[in-house]
């Protein structure tokens, strides 16, 4: 197969007319076997790698704004000068190519190395700890280093695991269709290459604000010049008979999934999802991917319905129900067996093995017990900082002002934990920039995806284009006269114009 083939697009080594690319446009080709992405941007040329490092989404499908370049799929941003990866999910640089211009023609034939962040010594913390190793420490850890910082940096994790990519445990590799050396984020060489010290199974037992220091688990303690909390949060445990019962999973940590796909490795059959939130459908999905039996239980008229409204509501459960998943709706669990879920109506949904999914409680007990200030989440200004100020937090515990509705906010979503940990880092190093990125998330269920951008506590009314059983459909939740979320499917353009729209409103 020639390179053109594998690759697409024309030759970009050979040269293309400059008539071919206009204003705001981009083309995506090839130099050898490298996808490369020529665009034009306010009258200068730019080249970069074409594929999102995220997970490899073409970004020829994406949008040019504000001088970034957005992925079509989870709304990654790179810089269009440098490539660097500014904005989660991507956490990797796309490489950056030169454009030579000959005559009437553009060439692009060699990778221009990108230059080095300038050292930062002056006005900096002494070190930085983080108390976390989910989305927030991670994408915080490596903005530090990004940013040029010099300092010690630590990340403090209680679990077992390194970071990883925690939206993937619910989709392909509980379907078993993701590789087991796609889930780190990082491998050991790289903390060890940019200086990041990753202590795991290391418990943080308190913080006394006055020392700038953190108490831990085995005696010790752990100074600090500036401190980052993202714990994130934690599932809801039933309190059913049966509760302890061994084939009873909840889905949060690596560990998590590999006991639920040793259960299925052992034989599991038949399934329960007690809860019928997004991580519960998302585990359906995967479980039917594995031809298990799977019935989700849940008190809701509808799945989602809370969320997406009742039209993408019936949709996911159309979807869910043609690929063989059965609903016990306006249900509840009542207890659990060896072999067995327990109703509300006393109905026994027979089964081998139970993921529950009834959400997640922010873990702010550490932020309490120091006198931070705490209101369902720990209360953070614009610059992500808290009452104590050096000590910032991120992710699902923080409760920050958006200035897009107006309101304090608090979500449980994986970019917003990455986009607030990357802000706060570089914070910490003096930016004072106010965090106004637009919350977003992605859901998979199947081959169907779902992006939300915004966030809708409530809505007067939901306008909706398009036939979602097309793929192709549109929800847009209006409150107040303005749009204050926009969910998709396969509308990916009219998701980044969106989201883009809804920061420029915040910025105002």
């Amino acid at each position: 197969m020639s390179d053109q083939a594998e690759t697409g697009g024309p030759d970009l080594a050979s040269g293309i007319a400059q008539s071919d690319l206009q204003e705001g446009g981009m083309i995506a080709g090839h130099v050898g076997d490298q996808s490369v992405l020529l665009a034009r941007h306010e009258g200068k040329l730019y080249a970069l790698d074409a594929k999102c490092t995220h997970y490899g989404a073409p970004l020829a499908d994406g949008a040019i704004i504000d001088c970034t370049l957005r992925c079509p799929w989870h709304h990654a941003r790179f810089d269009l000068s440098t490539g660097a990866a500014v904005g989660a999910p991507a956490l990797q640089a796309l490489s950056c190519w030169k454009v030579e211009i000959s005559g009437d023609k553009m060439f692009v034939r060699e990778r221009v190395q990108p230059p080095e962040a300038p050292r930062r010594t002056e006005n900096v913390p002494t070190s930085v700890v983080i108390v976390g190793g989910g989305a927030a420490g991670e994408a915080a850890a490596e903005m530090l280093r990004h940013e040029g910082y010099g300092g010690p940096v630590t990340i403090l994790s209680d679990d077992s695991a390194p970071p990883c990519d925690r939206p993937n445990l619910s989709k392909d590799y509980l379907a078993g269709t993701a590789q087991a050396d796609w889930i780190p984020l990082r491998d050991a060489d790289f903390y060890r290459e940019h200086e990041i010290e990753l202590r795991l199974k290391t418990q943080v037992t308190a913080i006394e604000p006055a020392a700038s220091q953190l108490r831990l688990a085995d005696g010790s303690t752990l100074g600090y010049g500036a401190l980052l909390l993202a714990t994130g949060a934690e599932p809801v445990r039933l309190k059913l008979p049966g509760a302890d019962l061994p084939h009873i999973h909840y889905l949060r940590t690596q560990a998590d999934c590999e006991a639920i796909i040793a259960g299925i490795e052992a034989g599991a059959k038949r399934a329960v999802v007690v809860g019928a939130s997004f991580i519960g459908l998302e585990v359906a999905a995967a479980l039917r991917q594995r031809d298990i039996e799977t019935h989700v239980v849940a008190p809701d008229a509808r799945p989602l319905e809370r969320v997406m409204g009742p039209e993408l509501g019936d949709f996911i459960r159309a979807l869910h129900e043609s690929k063989g998943v059965v609903f016990h709706l306006q249900q509840s669990v009542t207890g659990f067996e060896a072999d067995a879920v327990v109703l509300q109506s006393g109905e026994r949904l027979a089964c081998d093995i139970v993921v529950v999914g009834v959400g997640v409680r922010a873990r702010t007990a550490l932020a309490e017990a120091a006198g931070l200030d705490v209101d369902h989440g720990v209360m953070v200004n614009e610059y992500l900082q808290t009452s104590v100020a050096n000590i910032y937090a991120a992710g699902d515990i923080a409760r920050w002002p958006d200035p897009y509705s107006g309101e304090r906010m608090r979500v449980e979503h994986w970019a917003v934990a990455q986009r607030q940990g990357q802000a706060a880092a570089r914070n910490m190093l003096g930016a004072k920039q106010a965090f106004t990125q637009a919350p977003f998330f992605w859901s998979q269920h199947y081959d169907a995806a779902i992006n939300y951008v915004g966030h809708a506590a409530h809505w007067d009314r939901i306008e909706t284009d398009g036939d979602a059983s097309k793929y192709d459909f549109s929800a847009r939740y209006i409150d107040a006269g303005r749009t204050a979320a926009l969910a998709t499917i396969y509308r990916d353009i009219e998701s980044l114009k969106e989201e883009a729209a809804m920061e420029a409103q915040a910025g105002r």
